[in-house]
């Protein structure tokens, strides 16, 4: 056995069941609200200190104190607050990094304003990628590290008016499997997460744009286009999502990595 499994057995004996992650600092992208704020609610309940970092700085300062955490107020999309002296203090201690910050932009192809579909490559894979980078080597020192990405079904399947966003969750996919290939050497593992359409203020903000470009009534949206494809006829809750990836940061997942799991409702299952 070697000190650092005697390290963590120790660890687990002395944690309270109900606390699988206590000790753990975790941080959360866009956790001010919808899945990131439930994320931030589940490892906290779980014992670990959540930093929850958004561009909302009242969102995300009520969230760190509901839950006794930390808030990191940032626009991920100004280079300057992705810089590597940044990201280096902001990610000190982290051990749980949940990449779950995103935007949305329904539009044809040949309509795309390539503006908007570099703002959602930047937050969406380019972030992503310079957290990960950020948070390694510290993790790979102590042994132990969680990367888990909120990626979506639309990390597996297409759906059309929307290909910056099916793109950068593709693109997610791949960056989330290198590390869980570089990183479980060291103690690293790095999963995805998979959901359907989740009840959230994001999807909330697609109905009216959705029903502009399938050309139908915006009260058939849900029930024509978000379900058509799934097995259960219902949006996935925040807290759902939540429940999976407090469960991929705990000690139970050691052997978890490297895949997508697929919260979709049988939506992949076609």
């Amino acid at each position: 056995m070697t000190n650092q499994e005697s390290d963590r057995m120790t660890r687990q004996a002395l944690q309270p069941a109900s606390h699988p992650l206590a000790g753990r600092r975790a941080l959360v992208t866009g956790g001010a609200s919808g899945i990131g704020l439930a994320v931030v609610r589940a490892l906290a309940a779980r014992g670990a200190h959540v930093v929850v970092a958004d561009r909302d700085s009242a969102g995300a300062e009520a969230a760190a104190a509901e839950v006794g955490g930390s808030s990191w107020v940032v626009d991920l999309l100004d280079p300057d607050a992705v810089a590597d002296d940044k990201l280096a203090e902001a990610l000190n201690g982290v051990d749980i990094l949940v990449n779950n910050a995103g935007i949305q932009h329904i539009s044809p192809i040949q309509d795309f304003d390539p503006a908007a579909f570099r703002r959602i490559m930047a937050l969406m894979l380019e972030v992503p990628f310079l957290l990960v980078r950020a948070a390694l080597p510290k993790m790979y020192a102590r042994g132990f590290g969680r990367i888990i990405n909120v990626s979506s079904v639309h990390g597996l399947r297409a759906s059309p008016f929307k290909s910056a966003y099916v793109t950068a969750k593709h693109g997610l996919e791949g960056l989330s499997k290198v590390t869980a290939l570089e990183g479980g050497e060291h103690g690293v593992t790095s999963n995805c997460v998979n959901p359907g359409y989740v009840r959230t203020p994001l999807v909330e903000k697609q109905l009216a744009d959705q029903a502009r470009v399938h050309s139908i009534p915006e009260a058939e949206v849900l029930a024509r286009i978000m379900l058509t494809e799934s097995a259960i006829k219902r949006l996935v809750e925040p807290h759902e999502v939540a429940s999976l990836v407090a469960w991929l940061a705990s000690d139970e997942a050691a052997m978890v990595t490297g895949a997508s799991h697929a919260m979709d409702g049988g939506w992949s299952a076609r």
